[in-house]
């Protein structure tokens, strides 16, 4: 019967050790990944600031929320893919659908935004939902070659 207990100590003893350890040396070497979680940082901070530096928060109390929401959780996907890349690229498809609510949320949220909060946001979006797209990619792409 085999001996299926769980051992404590280093994973140096791991059978598989040398494969996981090249697996994660490929995903981490493409030119895009340090790029784009240092992109998504910066984008997710502009988005959290955005409702003070576009000045529409306080004509709409609920976009300026949306905005510093989002802004918040794409700077925190944006650090977790340069800390943790093998353990959060899995989930960093979730920024395109991120940045198409980020389109599409000044019609949903408020009732009559003016241009300034219409083009920030669009912008904005569109370069989240590049990334996410961009990031799932390149997660793909590794997962493919492995």
């Amino acid at each position: 019967m085999a001996d299926l207990s769980h051992r404590p100590g280093d994973i140096s003893g791991h059978p598989d050790v040398h494969e996981m350890r090249d697996r994660y040396a490929r995903m981490l070497k493409g030119p895009e990944a340090g790029a784009i979680d240092g992109v998504a940082f910066l984008a997710g901070v502009y988005c959290a600031i955005s409702p003070w530096t576009v000045h529409f928060s306080g004509a709409e109390p609920e976009l300026t929320l949306n905005n510093l929401l989002l802004g918040i959780a794409v700077a925190l996907m944006g650090i977790g893919l340069a800390v943790a890349p093998e353990r959060i690229g899995g989930l960093s498809w979730t920024l395109a659908p991120m940045g198409i609510w980020l389109i599409i949320s000044p019609w949903v949220v408020t009732r009559f935004p003016d241009a300034g909060m219409i083009w920030n946001n669009v912008i904005v979006g569109a370069v989240v939902c590049l990334l996410g797209m961009l990031t799932a990619g390149a997660v793909m792409r590794t997962r493919r070659t492995a």
